[in-house]
């Protein structure tokens, strides 16, 4: 009943804001916006020459306007991008601690970390989470794509190509560049109510862009923005563990509120512009963790006689700022220097919980002290970025009549990482944290350190490092002639923690008609790890296999246990992308285009699985010969262990089709007609370990192999029709997901899940080029996923486990519905 009061009250606010908008119908029709223009855009990403459209790049560009972005109903980049781009993959988590509000996003099945994501251009810095969860990405750590609002943006554009050479580290998938908005003529707001079908995951969405323009050329862009969306839940009964049954788990959407506020702005200044862009958002997610039982060991029948559901409190703060001066050299050459820096803070806060040792502990006179807090601060993950660059771009006389484009710059990058110890009852064992002192649960065992949920992270896991790094690139495009464009790209990187490469691309562009072009590209490509990967650490103690307190700890790379384990330090991934394909226009209203592709990468990092010690049954001690892995950890106080590693080669073949059709109808209306094919196959190809002691199925078993080959969709695609009638607008569009598999967690028993045709619809009128009303839905034939097997996935469906866990494409929480109201003044 809250949720249906808390929706019909934002159903109110929107009809205020509506009745507000009513006078704005009178008004002379206002200027658009520059960036809503319909004319085929120039686009930044892709190549450094100027003037390319989309279809005229070397590699395959995907440009998503302004329109096709409010046209999805979807208020998240990362679910827009899901919608509209077939080769991006926004994988639905829960019951992931932080990966529940930061989710993982991805182009081509690769890892959220080998996409690289710029704004204006510009690198963007990344999050500072690490995804340790049993998700799409485990083990990396990517760029939170949220943290930007969508009232700021004016197209988005894809890069689907191996670009490490033109951009650097991270490029491997693609790039992803986000423009935004420049407009000064008018200021534009929307409000979206929405909710699902089942009542809940209410969405209330508030957004201003305005604009001023001042002194000569100046222009001052802001954006604000919040967004408040509501949690679902789509958990069954607990057959188990309550009688009698009941839903006791929190799973699908977390609760989660964010605040956006964001500027881009620009003057010119001599013969040139000075610029810059930036912003901040504060979003706070509210999730949970696993159920504890009321007879558990892990719970206080004093404080919690039905059991309890930690409740984890995650606050993301994002900040970025970027500022800078270009203008002309000459008549042929222009420059770029410009210093960027971003930072993400990601804090967790454990509430409704308990430190059982800490309840239990012995009290000095006698008996047990009988207390303990109920939340805690568990720490924070801050990661900065500062890059300074310099560009050049030019252009030289050429062959014939045609020039040479040309680019060359240097970038200086520095990053750091922090990992902030939480309070001690999120982490401790007791108020002193002695293994020694003996402290039992209610049940008679051991009982357990820590917080229930997230425990938190100890002093001595801190840290605050950093690196940085240097590079140097020249990009060059070259028209042999009218039918034939060669294009080339070097790039050498020196990194102060693992070392330098050098890297290359080549392209190619062929006009065999004025309607017809063929493109290919090769190129060799390289990640450097990741300084989350290589600086975080954490220690949690836990019971083992034995019903022993133990410590697990993710080991930091580098260190005495990896180096004890003889796992070696972390090195950059190396790649070689390859793709070819054609552009073909095949009249005024139909255009084609395919590339298939291949992206081979070796020594991919990646987050271990548990090393345990062997069992001491038989009579294994850490001074027997035959128990190597209990001789290290038993000495160094490690009673299990994680780290990161480059274990694994994989191979990603695939192909791309985007065909659209254009037309005017005899009766005046406009009707366009998309469909996008999106098809990728990722093998792991090898396995291999530098240890002696740990074999690389060890280090990779067969059930993250699954999650790597099968954890996302081998088939995306997007088929879409957009019909406008005078001041109506009609846009329908489907999205099919292909099917995925699983044994995270059911390791030996591997389940699929079945492709499934999800629908869009939005319908809108505008009233007047100042006002707007749009209604629709997503998956409006609310569709679910397959459920997990009851017997194979034995005990979470009768958990309440009902759809699955570590890969759901397209989410758990079926149809929704919206309404929204744009408006100028």
């Amino acid at each position: 009943m809250n949720a249906r009061k808390n929706f019909s009250a934002r159903l109110s606010l929107l009809a205020v804001a509506i009745t507000m908008a009513i006078p704005v119908l009178a008004q002379e029709d206002a200027k658009e916006n520059e960036e809503d223009t319909t004319l085929e855009e120039v686009v930044v990403v892709g190549s450094r020459a100027r003037g390319h459209t989309a279809t005229e790049t070397l590699a395959p560009v995907d440009l998503i306007d302004r329109a096709q972005i409010d046209s999805t109903g979807a208020l998240e980049i990362g679910k827009i991008l899901q919608t509209l781009e077939p080769s991006f993959n926004f994988s639905t988590t829960f019951i992931s601690d932080g990966t529940d509000i930061i989710r993982p996003a991805t182009l081509r099945a690769l890892g959220p970390d080998q996409v690289l994501v710029l704004i204006n251009g510009k690198r963007r810095h990344q999050q500072a989470l690490v995804n340790v969860q049993q998700t799409i990405g485990r083990g990396s750590a990517g760029t939170d794509i949220n943290a930007i609002p969508l009232s700021a943006i004016a197209r988005i554009e894809v890069l689907r190509d191996g670009a490490a050479a033109q951009y650097g580290s991270d490029a491997i998938a693609g790039v992803i560049n986000i423009i935004l908005k420049n407009g000064t003529e008018d200021s534009r707001a929307s409000v979206q109510i929405g909710q699902t079908y089942e009542g809940d995951g209410e969405n209330f969405h508030g957004g201003l862009n305005t604009g001023w323009a001042f002194g000569d050329g100046g222009f001052f862009n802001l954006t604000a923005e919040y967004r408040d969306r509501g949690e679902t839940n789509r958990a069954g009964p607990d057959l188990l563990r309550v009688d009698p049954p009941r839903v006791t788990q929190r799973i699908g959407d977390a609760d989660a509120k964010d605040k956006y506020l964001w500027l881009n702005t620009g003057v010119d200044v001599g013969d040139g512009e000075l610029y810059a862009f930036g912003g901040w958002s504060e979003r706070e997610g509210d999730s949970s963790g696993f159920f504890r039982s009321a007879g558990d060991g892990r719970t206080v029948p004093a404080l919690y006689p039905n059991g309890f559901l930690p409740n984890i409190i995650t606050t993301v703060q994002d900040g970025s700022f970027a500022a800078g001066y270009r203008a002309p050299v000459n008549d042929a050459w222009s420059f770029d220097a410009s210093a960027s820096w971003g930072r993400n803070r990601f804090d967790f806060h454990e509430r409704n919980s308990v430190n059982v040792s800490w309840y239990y502990e012995p009290a000095p006179g006698g008996g047990i002290f009988g207390t303990s807090p109920t939340e805690a601060d568990t720490g924070s993950l801050i990661q900065d970025q500062t890059s300074i660059n310099l560009d050049f771009t030019g252009a030289v006389e050429g062959i014939g009549n045609n020039s040479l484009f040309l680019a060359t710059g240097l970038e200086y990058r520095r990053e750091n990482y922090e990992v902030v110890a939480g309070d001690p009852v999120s982490w401790s064992y007791g108020r002193t944290n002695n293994p020694a002192i003996v402290i039992l649960d209610q049940t008679g065992g051991a009982a357990a350190a820590g917080i229930q949920g997230f425990p938190g992270f100890q002093p001595s896991t801190e840290v605050d490092d950093g690196r940085h790094s240097y590079a140097v690139y020249a990009d060059m495009e070259a028209p042999v002639n009218d039918q034939f464009t060669l294009g080339a790209a070097i790039r050498f990187e020196d990194f102060s923690d693992f070392g330098n490469t050098t890297i290359g691309k080549l392209s190619a562009r062929y006009e065999a008609t004025e309607n017809f072009a063929i493109r290919g590209n090769v190129s060799s490509g390289f990640r450097a790890p990741g300084i989350q990967q290589a600086l975080f650490s954490q220690v949690s103690t836990n019971l083992n296999s034995e019903g022993v307190l133990t410590e697990t700890l993710t080991a930091r790379q580098d260190s005495a246990v990896t180096r004890a384990l003889g796992i070696s330090p972390l090195k950059e991934e190396e790649s070689v992308n390859a793709s070819l394909g054609f552009t073909a226009k095949l009249s005024e209203e139909f255009s084609l285009t395919l590339d298939v592709f291949q992206i081979d990468i070796d020594d991919r990092i990646i987050f271990s699985g548990n090393i345990a010690p062997e069992s001491p049954v038989g009579g294994c001690t850490a001074n027997n010969s035959n128990c190597p892995i209990r001789a290290i950890l038993d000495p160094l106080s490690v009673g299990q262990a994680q780290f990161f590693t480059n274990a694994i080669d994989t191979k990603t073949k695939g192909i791309d089709i985007v065909a659209d059709y254009t037309t005017e109808l005899a009766n005046g209306d406009g009707l366009t007609l998309s469909a996008l094919f999106h098809f990728n196959d990722t093998e792991v190809t090898d396995r291999h370990s530098t240890s002696s002691i740990l074999s690389a199925n060890v280090l990779f078993p067969n059930e993250q192999v699954t999650l790597v080959e099968e954890g996302q969709p081998g088939a995306h695609h997007v088929l879409g029709v957009n019909w406008t009638h005078d001041d109506w607008t009609l846009d329908v569009r489907t999205n099919y997901f292909g099917s995925v598999a699983g044994e995270g967690f059911t390791p030996g028993i591997k389940q699929k899940w079945d492709g499934e045709w999800l629908a869009d619809l939005t319908l809108s009128y505008r009233f007047s080029d100042t006002f707007k009303l749009s209604a629709g839905g997503t998956n409006i034939f609310d569709q679910y996923p397959d459920k997990w097997d009851e017997d194979a996935a034995f005990p979470f469906p009768q958990l309440g486990f009902i759809y699955g866990w570590e890969t759901v494409p397209f989410g758990i929480n079926g149809g929704y519905y919206f309404l929204r109201a744009d408006f100028g003044f």
